[in-house]
């Protein structure tokens, strides 16, 4: 059994002005299955597909509070197509935000609410990715959530040190799944999760459990209108497993 990432979700005080937000960031379709929830995807998109990570915006009242834990890098083609791309966030209302970065040859940005992102200088490792380079997640130990994660899917290890670790799915397409070290403690909620899905004809009990073997934690929200399991990897990273498909 496996499952694999087929989106992230993220919180918004305005998912569908939000949403509109990313839409036009990625290039990609805007659609909304119910009231508080916006999706995106990739025109002409047959979802699940590894050739993307979609996102799903949620409608939260929750604050942005620090500096979010998982966050996605856009890749470029070009230094051209860099500054385009930088140009063209910010007028659609992202803005330039100071993590620490440093002198780096890539741009932090923040969107309208707030979430930090990040517009890649070129790099050969993602030209085939997408608009989304690498979903990007901080941790303390990148070594055991490449483990973790890399067990729990069917993505590939592509590089794994004490300081950053990287997957990619195993059919070779789409961005890439990164571990950052981060010496800055995990506080309360991510804001932005990742989601994952088991293939068709899978037992969600039984890949729930396997998670659990793995060193995954079931969070137990007291619902029981939900189709999904909520659970927390090895570093207190929330993450949905969703019913097969």
């Amino acid at each position: 059994m496996s499952t694999r990432l087929v989106q992230i979700t993220m919180k918004a005080r305005d998912d569908a002005t939000l949403g509109a937000f990313w839409a036009k960031a990625l290039g990609w379709g805007l659609a909304s299955e119910g009231p508080g929830v916006t999706n995106l995807e990739p025109e002409g998109f047959g979802y699940p597909d590894p050739s993307a990570v979609c996102v799903d915006l949620v409608v939260s009242s929750e604050p942005k509070t620090g500096k979010n834990r998982v966050h996605v890098d856009l890749a470029t083609t070009s230094p051209e197509h860099q500054v385009e791309l930088v140009a063209r966030l910010t007028e659609l209302g992202a803005m330039p935000v100071d993590i620490g970065q440093g002198d780096v040859p890539f741009t932090v940005l923040a969107d309208p609410e707030g979430n930090e992102f990040c517009v890649l200088e070129p790099r050969t490792v993602y030209r085939d990715t997408g608009p989304i380079a690498a979903v990007v997640v901080d941790c303390a130990d990148p070594r055991e959530m490449a483990r973790f994660w890399g067990e729990a899917t069917d993505w590939t290890v592509h590089e794994v040190t004490d300081r950053h670790a990287s997957l990619r799915s195993a059919a070779g397409v789409g961005p890439y799944l990164e571990f950052v070290r981060n010496p800055d403690p995990k506080t309360g909620w991510n804001r932005v999760h990742l989601d994952v899905r088991p293939y068709p004809g899978a037992d969600l009990a039984a890949e729930a459990a396997r998670l659990e073997t793995l060193g995954a934690t079931r969070v137990d929200l007291g619902r029981a209108d939900i189709p999904w399991t909520v659970l927390i990897d090895p570093e207190g990273n929330e993450f949905c497993l969703l019913t097969p498909a």
